[in-house]
C-alpha cells in the first residue's frame, strides 16, 4: 500500500468524500491522484499512461455526477485506475492485476461503480445508449449516462455503429471523446486528423456554446428547436471553416473542443451539459501520461512500462546480459522482416498493436508494407482478404482474444473463398495480469470448425519460424499459427528454414505405458511431467507433438490409438470443442476403443494472475500435469 501521507487522497474513500471538497482543490486532488498512480504502478506494473492522461477528466466526473446511481461507462478500460481508486479502493490498489487481487479493468463484479464490463475497445458508447435508453424505459429521466471514450477506440467499428443508433433513439447520454491522438501507438487514419481539424476551430465552437446559453436563458432557443439550431451551426461552420461536425450531422450536440487538464472548466462545462436532453459529445484534449515527463515524452513505451524508478524513470525490467530465449512477437518480428525482404508479395497488418506483436521491425525497414488499421480487427481480416484476393501474401496479426471480435468476417470473407491470409493469433493460451478479457482461450476451438482452415501451434520460437515461412512459399488458403507471448528457446538465427510439412506431427519421445499428445507450447510442460511420473513409478510414456489440430495427422492418431489403450490430450485453450475434442472425435469416428483424457482449460471465465500462477491453479503446470498422468496411470493399473 502506498503509505505517503496524501492531504485528500488518503480522505477520499468514495465519491461523496470528493464532493465535500470545495472546487477551488480540485486541482491539488488531482495532483495527489496522478502521483498516487505513478507511486502504485512504479513498484506493481500495470497501464500507466492511459490513467495519467484522464485524472482531471476522472476527478470532475465523480464530483458533477451521482456515481453509481449515475453511470460512467469506460472504453479501453486501462483508463479507469484514477476512478478506482476514487471509488473505494484505494487501500487495495496494490494489488491490482495480481492474483487474487483488483482486476486491471472496471469489472461489476467488483464494484457497484464499474457500471459495465470492459477490456477490449470501442464498446462504451454501444454499451451506454442501451443503459440510457433502459433508463427512459424504465422512467428514470434523471439517471445520467455518460461513455467515456478514447485512447484510439474511436477508430473501431463499433463506436460509429453507436454513434448512428444513438442520433436515432431517444436517449439523453452523453459521450466523452477522450482525444489524446494515442492508443498504444499513435493512433492512424483519417479520423484522427479530423478531430485534429476540430481543434483548430475553437474560437468557432466557445463562440457558438456562449451564443446558445445566452439565446436560450432569454427563451429564443428550446429543446423543440435544437435540430433546427444543429442544422444552422453546421451550415455556417461549413462556411467558416470549410468543414462539417460529424457529430451534429448526426443531430448529436457536440461540446468543444476543451482543455481535458483544466479540472474546474471540466466541472463547469459537465455541470451545465447534463440538464440538456438528448444525445451530446464533449470532445476533450488531453495528453497521454500527462503529469509525468517521461510518460508524455514517449506514450507507446510507458503505456505500461513495468517497474520503473520513480525519480530517474529508469525501467527495471531489462534483459540482464546472459543470453535469454527471444519473447514469440520478437520471433513473429524479426521472422516476418527476414520473409519479407525476399518475397515482395508479403505484406503486414495489425490493428493497432504494431509494437506489441513486434511488426515495428518490418515498419521500420518496409513502412509500404506495414498497415496500422487501428482498432479495427474486423477491417483488418477484410482487408487482408482485399489484398490476398489480388495476389498479396497478407500476414494479419491479431491478438488471439481480439480475434473473437472478427469472426464473421474469417468465416465470411476469408474462408468461404479460400483466400491465402495468414492469421498469425499472439498472446494465446493464458496471458496473464490482464485477465479474463485477453487470455487466448477460445481460438482452438472455435476456428477448428471452420471450412478451409489450416490451423497450427509451435511449441517452440524455432517452429514459429518454420511454420511462418512454410505458410508464405505458396498458397494454401486461410492458414492460423496460434502462439503465446512468453519466451523458452534460444534461437540460432543463422539456421536456414526448415519446411514444415502441413498436417504432420513429430514423435518426441516413445514409450509403453501411455501416450501424451501435445499441442503448441504445452509441449513443454508436458514433457517436464512425463520426466516427474517416469522417475517416480519406473514407466515409460510417449510423447506426441500434434503440431497441427487441422488437419490433423490422421496417421500418427492411427499408430497411437492402435498402440495405447490410454492418451492425454493437453492443450492450453478451452477443453470444450478444442483439440481434446478433436481427438475424441477421431477415436470415435473410427470405432477405437481407447480411453481419452483431457486436460485444458475448463468451463469458466479465468481470473487474472501470472501465467504461472494460473496455470498452477489449473493444475496445468508440470506438477499439475504430472499428477493427472499418475492418477491415470494408477487407475489402469487397479482395474
Amino acid at each position: 500500500m502506498n503509505e505517503k501521507d496524501y492531504q485528500y487522497i488518503n480522505h477520499i474513500n468514495s465519491p461523496i468524500d470528493l464532493k465535500a471538497i470545495k472546487r477551488n482543490e480540485l486541482p491539488a486532488v488531482c495532483d495527489e491522484l496522478r502521483q498516487f498512480i505513478i507511486d502504485e504502478v512504479s513498484k506493481n506494473p500495470g497501464h500507466l499512461g492511459s490513467s495519467l492522461g484522464v485524472v482531471e477528466l476522472t476527478v470532475a466526473l465523480h464530483y458533477v455526477f451521482n456515481t453509481p446511481y449515475d453511470r460512467i461507462v469506460w472504453d479501453v478500460g486501462h483508463q479507469a485506475y484514477g476512478h478506482k481508486i476514487l471509488t473505494g479502493r484505494r487501500d487495495q490498489f496494490h494489488t491490482n492485476r495480481q492474483f487474487k487481487g483488483l482486476c486491471g479493468f472496471p469489472s461489476p463484479k467488483e464494484s457497484e461503480y464499474d457500471a459495465f464490463g470492459v477490456g477490449h475497445s470501442s464498446t462504451s458508447i454501444s454499451a451506454g445508449l442501451g443503459m440510457s435508453v433502459a433508463s427512459l424505459l424504465k422512467e428514470e429521466p434523471k439517471r445520467q449516462v455518460v461513455a467515456v471514450i478514447g485512447d484510439g477506440a474511436m477508430t473501431g467499428g463499433l463506436a460509429f455503429e453507436g454513434l448512428n443508433n444513438a442520433s436515432m433513439s431517444k436517449n439523453n447520454m452523453l459521450i466523452i471523446l477522450n482525444d489524446n491522438q494515442m492508443a498504444i501507438d499513435p493512433i492512424q487514419g483519417g479520423f484522427t486528423q479530423y478531430l485534429v481539424d476540430i481543434t483548430t476551430s475553437r474560437a468557432y465552437n466557445k463562440i457558438r456554446y456562449k451564443t446558445y446559453n445566452a439565446m436560450k436563458k432569454i427563451g429564443l432557443i428550446n429543446e423543440r428547436g435544437r435540430d433546427r439550431i444543429i442544422s444552422f451551426n453546421n451550415t455556417v461552420k461549413a462556411a467558416l471553416t470549410k468543414q462539417h461536425n460529424i457529430f451534429e450531422g448526426l443531430n448529436i450536440r457536440y461540446f468543444g473542443p476543451v482543455d481535458g487538464h483544466d479540472v474546474d472548466e471540466l466541472v463547469r462545462i459537465m455541470s451545465e451539459i447534463k440538464k440538456y436532453n438528448g444525445p451530446k459529445v464533449l470532445h476533450i484534449i488531453t495528453k497521454k501520461g500527462k503529469g509525468y515527463e517521461f510518460a508524455e515524452n514517449s506514450a507507446t513505451e510507458w503505456h505500461a512500462p513495468g517497474l520503473f524508478n520513480v525519480e530517474t524513470g529508469e525501467r527495471k525490467n531489462c534483459a540482464t546480459s546472459a543470453p535469454t530465449p527471444p519473447l514469440f512477437q520478437d520471433v513473429f518480428g524479426k521472422t516476418l522482416l527476414k520473409l519479407a525482404l525476399k518475397n515482395d508479395k508479403i505484406v503486414a497488418i495489425t490493428p493497432a498493436m504494431p509494437s506489441g506483436c513486434s511488426m515495428t521491425i518490418m515498419q521500420k525497414e518496409l513502412p509500404n508494407r506495414v498497415f496500422d488499421v487501428g482498432i479495427a480487427e474486423a477491417h483488418a481480416v477484410t482487408f487482408s482478404a482485399g489484398l490476398a484476393k489480388e495476389g498479396m501474401i497478407p500476414f494479419c496479426n491479431i491478438y488471439s482474444s481480439f480475434m473473437q471480435r472478427a469472426y464473421d468476417n474469417v468465416i465470411h470473407d476469408v474462408a468461404l473463398q479460400n483466400l491465402s491470409v495468414i492469421f498469425c493469433l499472439d498472446r494465446a493460451g493464458l496471458v496473464g495480469s490482464d485477465g479474463a478479457t485477453h487470455h487466448g482461450l477460445f481460438d482452438l476451438a472455435y476456428m477448428r470448425c471452420i471450412p478451409n482452415l489450416t490451423i497450427s501451434a509451435p511449441r517452440n520460437e524455432i517452429e514459429l519460424r518454420n511454420l511462418m515461412y512454410t505458410a508464405q512459399l505458396k498458397e494454401r488458403g486461410p492458414y492460423v499459427i496460434r502462439y503465446p507471448r512468453g519466451k523458452g528457446t534460444i534461437i540460432d538465427w543463422r539456421k536456414p528454414f526448415q519446411e514444415v510439412e502441413i498436417g504432420k506431427g513429430e514423435c518426441l519421445k516413445e514409450g509403453k505405458e501411455l501416450a501424451v499428445l501435445t499441442i503448441g507450447t504445452m509441449a513443454t510442460s508436458a514433457a517436464k511431467a512425463i520426466e516427474l511420473v517416469e522417475k517416480e513409478q519406473n514407466v515409460q510414456i510417449a510423447h506426441y507433438d500434434i503440431r497441427f489440430l487441422k488437419p490433423l495427422d490422421n496417421a500418427m492418431l492411427h499408430e497411437v490409438a492402435k498402440n495405447f489403450k490410454k492418451i492425454i490430450t493437453i492443450e492450453d485453450g478451452v477443453i470444450n470443442g478444442g483439440f481434446g475434442s478433436a481427438v475424441l472425435e477421431f477415436m470415435s469416428d473410427n470405432d477405437y476403443s481407447v480411453q481419452v483424457k483431457r486436460l485444458g482449460i475448463p468451463d469458466s471465465f479465468i481470473e487474472h494472475g501470472t501465467p504461472e500462477e494460473l496455470y498452477h491453479m489449473l493444475n496445468l503446470d508440470a506438477e499439475g500435469i504430472a499428477g493427472s498422468i499418475s492418477k491415470f496411470i494408477k487407475k489402469d493399473q487397479a482395474s
